[in-house]
């Protein structure tokens, strides 16, 4: 098992991610609350890290945050949440707003998220209800303060619309999920951020 990697970030395209360590290139797919807090390309980074082993190939998933991989892995022990829709999860929420919403028993705060219906949502809160205190108060730990705004074509505008079909939304709602942010000075992740906020800043 990789706990960890520390290296050099080469690469970055929500939700995918390449690190440089000691030559050796990490393909690494992350939530976009550990995009957020990546650093700048050829910066250096450390992730905790979770592999996936399928017959038909090896996922490497990270986290800047422990508390983020942990709740990574309680996700995917829940009965039908695997590491795809674990990572929609972290990437459409705050570990701060999930735990509200498994506290709330808020299911339509779930359901707003792409993969995520009412029968899934609340086997969340059922699953979840008993395993989330056991997280430890980091988990309360809210990741990233929010970016800013824009205009309707652009390349950080295309990418965050492909990073957010990549996450499971259809691309025409990804579409209008971008259309209204103003882009001006802001990278992939910050419209990624204020589309997955909802709001217009």
């Amino acid at each position: 098992m990789i706990g960890f990697l520390r290296g050099k970030l080469v690469h970055k395209s929500p939700p995918f991610l390449m690190l440089d360590v000691q030559g050796v290139g990490y393909e690494v797919e992350a939530p976009m609350t550990t995009f957020y807090d990546l650093p700048a390309i050829n910066e250096e980074v450390t992730l905790h890290t979770h592999l996936v082993v399928r017959e038909d190939a090896h996922i490497l998933f990270g986290f800047i945050t422990e508390a983020d991989r942990t709740l990574f892995r309680t996700l995917i022990k829940v009965n039908g949440v695997g590491p795809k829709l674990a990572l929609t999860i972290l990437s459409g929420q705050s570990a701060e707003e999930f735990h509200r919403c498994i506290h709330d028993n808020d299911t339509q705060g779930l359901v707003r998220l792409p993969g995520v219906g009412k029968k899934t949502a609340e086997r969340l809160i059922i699953e979840m209800r008993d395993r989330l205190p056991g997280l430890g108060a980091s988990v309360m730990i809210s990741t990233g303060n929010a970016g800013a705004m824009a205009s309707v074509v652009g390349k950080p505008k295309q990418d965050a619309v492909s990073a957010l079909c990549s996450l499971g939304y259809k691309p025409l709602d990804a579409g209008k999920m971008v259309q209204y942010i103003n882009a001006e000075g802001k990278s992939c992740e910050d419209i990624i951020r204020l589309a997955l906020q909802g709001g217009i800043q």
